[in-house]
């Protein structure tokens, strides 16, 4: 590499980086494709800075708060912010791990504080209308009732069910083969409600779309469904049932979540269902309890049951 700049050098890492990425981390395709977007810019940036200007150039701490203060004044949201750095960060770990750097300067960069977004779950009340609402006359319509009831049934993202394949179905035990993120691959059991209109569905409806792929849900021509089709299906579903809030495949999964941890599932058991990595991923849906914990705190705790003329075990009547 003599007589090439480090910048240069950087560059040529690049390629070797998202291979790692790929083959021994388990990334999705997509996901790499979004971290060589924020390395491509990142490296901009410093080829367009005073970087290139300095004597025995090395990448510091500077220059990446320079680069995420940039970021900010040129309207990048937080969350963005915070997944480029986490790009910068396993960049030049793999950097120092090739010895083209002798220290990591994201090493110690903060997280930029990201605002806590609560998921949009809907009441089972709602739920139960939404499942109820595609027409049962229609093969599409009964396709799309048990569509719902699995996206419901095992929590599934929007892709998962889309390429969810008959070879994926354990239907005598009621276990799904889910493969997520990253080819990661998790079993998820369905409740015998589910299971029965899947079966139902396989027998009676899916034969009608004169399969040519082995995908469970098809459409009209016997292909595999387009993650768009769900999405328009779930808004027109939901107008149907005058359901005004904002919503997607992917509350179905928020949903699910949350009513297994309202019913008394720990958390552990619902991080495995959804696949998640981290436990912190699944820990968002834990506001769901905080309303149920105060109104039990109210009525049982001895001092509001002193102050209300109750005993601890006798509830207010309405």
């Amino acid at each position: 590499m003599d007589g090439e700049t480090l910048l240069q050098q950087l560059y040529k890492l690049l390629p070797r980086w998202l291979d790692r990425l790929l083959a021994q981390r388990g990334l999705a395709q997509n996901s790499c494709l979004a971290y060589e977007q924020d390395l491509t810019d990142f490296l901009g940036y410093l080829g367009q800075s005073s970087f290139g200007l300095r004597k025995n150039a090395s990448v510091e701490e500077d220059d990446i708060l320079l680069y995420l203060a940039w970021q900010s004044a040129h309207g990048q949201s937080e969350r963005t912010k915070a997944r480029r750095l986490s790009a910068l960060r396993s960049f030049f770990a793999f950097a120092v791990h090739e010895n083209l750097l002798s220290s990591d300067p994201a090493q110690f960069c903060e997280n930029p504080g990201l605002p806590l977004h609560l998921p949009e779950v809907l009441s089972r009340e709602e739920m139960s209308a939404l499942l109820a609402s595609p027409n049962l006359t229609k093969p599409a319509g009964r396709r799309d009732a048990c569509m719902f009831e699995l996206l419901y049934a095992a929590g599934l993202r929007v892709s998962e069910l889309c390429s969810l394949t008959l070879e994926d179905l354990d239907l005598q035990r009621g276990i799904l083969h889910i493969v997520g993120k990253g080819s990661k691959t998790r079993f998820v059991p369905i409740h015998s409600l589910a299971q029965q209109k899947l079966l139902s569905y396989l027998e009676e409806t899916r034969p009608l779309f004169h399969p040519k792929v082995n995908c469970v849900f098809l459409n009209r021509f016997g292909q595999a469904l387009t993650r768009q089709y769900v999405w328009k299906c779930v808004k027109a579903s939901a107008a149907a049932c005058h359901i005004t809030r904002e919503i997607s495949p992917h509350t179905f999964r928020h949903s699910f979540a949350t009513h297994l941890l309202e019913g008394g599932a720990d958390l552990r058991s619902v991080q495995l269902l959804l696949g998640h990595a981290e436990i912190s991923a699944t820990e968002i849906y834990t506001h769901v309890q905080v309303d149920r914990l105060l109104e039990q705190h109210h009525l049982f705790h001895p001092r509001n049951c002193v102050e209300l003329g109750l005993s601890p075990s006798q509830p207010e009547t309405p």
